[in-house]
């Protein structure tokens, strides 16, 4: 199957493109953004890597020439080393992710990347043979190291990195200041925020929701881009934050440290039998 089978995409204005794996029928099927600029070009997730995205990009005339003639530069962001959104990282020359991450991405740590992916959730296998158990992020090195505030320049625009762990320890959003977007990662979607993975913490998560709830506060934000599922606005932002917040209580809390404990084992299991 060639990338551009593989993928699709929607263009949502203003330089952005929505973009999808056609074939990864998962809830865990991350939305990759393709933000374009000026003098570089970004795309934030990468996907699974089943298929080379940025083959896709230029076989679907995503990546127009610069105005010298020659292409713009392109970064790859990973808002977090999950594998639904690392996985497609091996094909970027540029790689940038948060440093609290940043070890894991270059040791290949599917431990730490939560790498779980069933023969069922593909509903088109990438090539003759393939299996999903055969799966795995592979190594890579970050080309950049991101840290809160840095600030990612793509000519006519800006992206701000805030770090907001709590879904994974280096999770970060991209804030549009000048256009009110943020792309949120995993941090929040809609839908029921994943706090009992490896390296998941409550306390952290609860922080960077007052962070959203603030942003939404001051205005900041209108649009939220997530790591899943559909596009939303500042309201349903606020509502989703302020609705963990009051729900992380004890109860919440004791759950979700036996969800942990199950999760952990089962994917050291899971890899061990990967690797031997």
């Amino acid at each position: 199957m060639s990338a551009l089978e593989w993928f699709a995409h929607k263009p949502l204005g203003d330089g952005i493109f929505w973009i999808q794996e056609r074939f990864y029928e998962s809830g865990n099927r991350a939305n990759i953004w393709l933000v374009r600029g000026s003098q570089r070009d970004v795309v934030i997730d990468a996907g699974l890597g089943l298929r080379s995205l940025p083959d896709y990009l230029r076989a679907a005339g995503l990546l127009e020439p610069a105005g010298g003639g020659g292409r713009r530069a392109l970064l790859a962001v990973a808002t977090h080393v999950h594998f639904d959104h690392s996985g497609g990282l091996q094909h970027f020359e540029e790689v940038a992710v948060h440093s609290a991450e940043a070890a894991a991405l270059l040791r290949g740590d599917n431990y730490e990347a939560v790498t779980w992916l069933s023969d069922r959730e593909v509903g088109r296998p990438p090539r003759p043979g393939w299996r999903a158990r055969h799966f795995r992020v592979p190594p890579v090195r970050p080309s950049r190291l991101l840290q809160e505030g840095d600030v990612i320049s793509l000519g006519d625009r800006q992206l701000t990195v805030m770090h907001m762990p709590g879904h994974s320890r280096g999770s970060i959003c991209l804030h549009d200041k000048d256009r009110k977007i943020l792309f949120s990662g995993d941090v929040v979607y809609d839908g029921s925020m994943i706090d009992w993975l490896p390296y998941s913490r409550i306390s952290d998560y609860i922080a960077s929701c007052q962070r959203l709830m603030d942003l939404v506060d001051r205005g900041l934000v209108e649009k939220v881009l997530p790591g899943h599922f559909n596009i939303f606005g500042a309201e349903r932002l606020y509502r989703l934050a302020s609705n963990y917040i009051s729900q992380a209580g004890v109860c919440h809390k004791v759950s979700a440290c036996a969800m942990r404990s199950i999760a952990s084992i089962a994917l050291r299991i899971t890899n061990s039998r990967v690797t031997s």
